[in-house]
């Protein structure tokens, strides 16, 4: 602040000497430095001063009236435009400097007897100061706030808060290695489990028996046959006949013992099934621990920060939003680990409130591409701080369109999508299939999507994200009740699409030379913890659409080949309209079936185009 105070007074000074320089009579110097000081200066009477005490100090006093006038012309008017409009930008200024000083000096010029000639510097005066206004005010703030440093959060504040995240990262990778160690030092084994049924045979019914020592010895024939018939009851569920009849020729309780170790089997059955749960939830707990891992360790690798380093375009960006009323008071410019830029600005407006659409113009121009706001941001910026945070602008957009049908005689549709666009420029459609129809089949396929949406907004990859739904699906439990999730996403920087599908339908990219499909060949979420999913990357272009459908779209076509049936319905659609297309698909999917719908249908289409 201090540096600040000392440039704006060798400014002010500078403004009263300037008050000397004269050309031809004419000082255009006075009004143009006055409008530039009035306009970056926020001591608004010192521009005043200066510029009255170089006019009392230097002027004749033939030229001192009609520069006073000028002065207080100039000030009245730009008063007045930013009484109207907020603000008043440099362009309107010099325009106004140029002209009220002009017709000052026409207006002296009729009350004397000075010929065309006088006229002719008047107008050219004008021009002159209009010049030094557009020129000086890009010159004083840079001399004002050119070398200002932006706040900057200090190193060693983000080396503290780098190492607690890292910190965290390395807990839960801990908690993760010991579940899984858990897991592998809990795991029986068949041995165990025989010395267990022999335990509790040996304790209810032969303790009484005086042979019970001799039975049990390996060598005994009673053991040989005792041991047959456990295993076939662990096999088979019950006792063969041949076994059970052997057991009575040599014990007088080969019932009691046969039936108690039916009981002891189906009970250890049942609890193996909990164990094998258990074991299964720990190793899904592990997975989640890692996935919350890996994404504190890539919250703590910091954005590249450029802040120090382009200077002058942060420079330029402030300039520019000073012209069009904002004040920044806080920039930071960062390359973010895909290599694109991140502007964090707090920025308020000198005036009532201007649309961010101004502000966005001025930081697109400021660092020469195209930037946008984030898709919360506010639409007005008022006269108290806000966070404006912009983005690089994507190279592409993507344009959808969705049509449905219920199956004849439900009430609701079991199908549920979404199309999720991300702060990374990645946009997200999603399709999922519940199986069967209705209510809870539309929950379930409900359930899946809202968890993929949370996760990928959360900023788990999507991988990550549908591996941990499937482990919260698995988790809850319900049997019999599963779904499809068919996940395409678009990186519209540069149109690479990724596919995972997890028991869905084909997708279809619809382009210039034809149409291709992709397949799944996995089992729906849900049904297993532990899932193959194999992401298919494929470059989209300027065109292209993405086509999605349920599993009742391509069942009831009643044809050999469903997909390429499916490829020629879409290839004979020429259409650019994406909803088009979609309601284009189910009419002639409904021709195949006789206008009957067998079960839920939906089609997901999305068009991709160069901004």
């Amino acid at each position: 602040m201090k540096r600040i105070r000392t440039k704006e007074m060798i400014l002010y000074v500078l403004g009263v000497l300037l008050c000397k320089v004269g050309i031809a009579d004419c000082y255009p110097f006075i009004t143009a430095y006055f409008t530039i000081l009035y306009l970056e200066m926020d001591r608004k009477i010192m521009a005043f001063v200066t510029c009255y005490i170089g006019m009392v100090i230097f002027l004749p006093v033939t030229q001192l009236g009609k520069y006073s006038v000028a002065v207080a012309s100039i000030a009245i008017v730009i008063a007045l435009i930013e009484w109207v409009d907020k603000n008043c930008r440099i362009q309107h200024a010099a325009i106004t400097a140029g002209a009220m000083t002009t017709l000052v000096s026409l207006g002296g010029s009729l009350l004397s007897i000075k010929g065309g000639g006088y006229i002719t510097s008047s107008i050219l005066e004008g021009i002159v100061i209009y010049g030094i206004v557009v020129l000086g005010c890009r010159l004083v703030h840079m001399v004002v706030h050119g070398r200002e440093i932006i706040e900057i959060a200090k190193e060693n504040e983000n080396f503290t808060k780098d190492q607690r995240l890292m910190t965290y990262a390395e807990s839960f990778n801990g908690l993760s290695q010991a579940f899984a160690r858990m897991n592998a030092a809990t795991q029986r084994d068949s041995q165990e489990e025989w010395g267990q049924v022999q335990n509790e045979i040996t304790g209810k019914i032969c303790a009484s028996c005086n042979m019970c020592g001799m039975c049990w010895e390996e060598s005994s024939p009673v053991y040989n046959v005792f041991t047959s018939l456990i295993q076939s009851i662990e096999k088979f569920g019950k006792a063969e006949v041949e076994y059970e009849e052997r057991l009575k020729d040599y014990c007088p309780y080969a019932d009691d013992i046969t039936k108690e170790a039916i009981r002891i089997f189906e009970r250890m059955k049942a609890n193996a099934a909990w164990y094998n749960r258990l074991l299964a939830n720990r190793e899904m707990i592990a997975q989640q621990l890692d996935a919350m891992a890996f994404i504190m360790e890539d919250c703590a690798k910091e954005y590249e920060d450029l802040s120090k380093k382009e200077k002058s375009m942060l420079a330029q960006i402030r300039f520019l939003a000073r012209d069009r009323g904002f004040f920044i008071t806080q920039m930071h410019l960062y390359r973010k680990q895909n290599g694109r830029l991140q502007l964090v600005t707090t920025v308020h407006a000198k005036a009532g409130c201007l649309p961010i659409k101004e502000y966005r113009e001025a930081v697109s121009r400021g660092m020469g591409i195209s930037m946008i706001q984030h898709k919360d941001s506010r639409n007005l910026i008022g006269t108290e701080n806000c966070s404006i945070v912009f983005e690089e602008n994507t190279k592409y957009h993507a344009i959808h369109g969705v049509a449905r049908l219920t199956k004849d005689g439900a009430a609701i549709s079991g199908d549920n999508f979404s199309f999720l666009e991300l702060e990374n420029g990645q946009m997200v459609m999603s399709l999922s299939d519940g199986m069967g129809s209705g209510i809870e089949a539309c929950k379930e396929s409900e359930t899946v999507i809202e968890l993929i949406e949370k996760f990928l907004e959360a900023g788990f990859s999507k991988e990550t994200a549908i591996r941990m739904m499937n482990s919260a699906m698995v988790i809850r439990g319900e049997d019999d009740v599963f779904s499809t999730i068919d996940m395409a996403s678009v990186d519209l920087y540069d149109g690479m699409a990724e596919f995972y599908k997890v028991g869905a339908s084909a997708t279809f990219i619809k382009k210039e030379e034809g149409v291709e499909c992709l397949l799944s060949t996995s089992l729906p979420v849900g049904v297993s913890h532990k899932m193959e999913l194999d992401g298919i990357k494929k470059q989209l272009r300027d065109g292209n659409f993405l086509v999605m459908v349920s599993d009742g779209v391509l069942e009831y076509l009643h044809v050999p080949e469903a997909e390429e049936t499916m490829g020629e319905i879409i290839r004979s659609i020429d259409t650019n309209n994406p909803e088009k297309l979609a309601k284009g698909i189910l009419e002639k999917v409904l021709l195949f079936t006789g206008g009957k719908v067998m079960d839920d249908m939906t089609v997901l289409t999305a068009g991709i185009w160069e901004k």
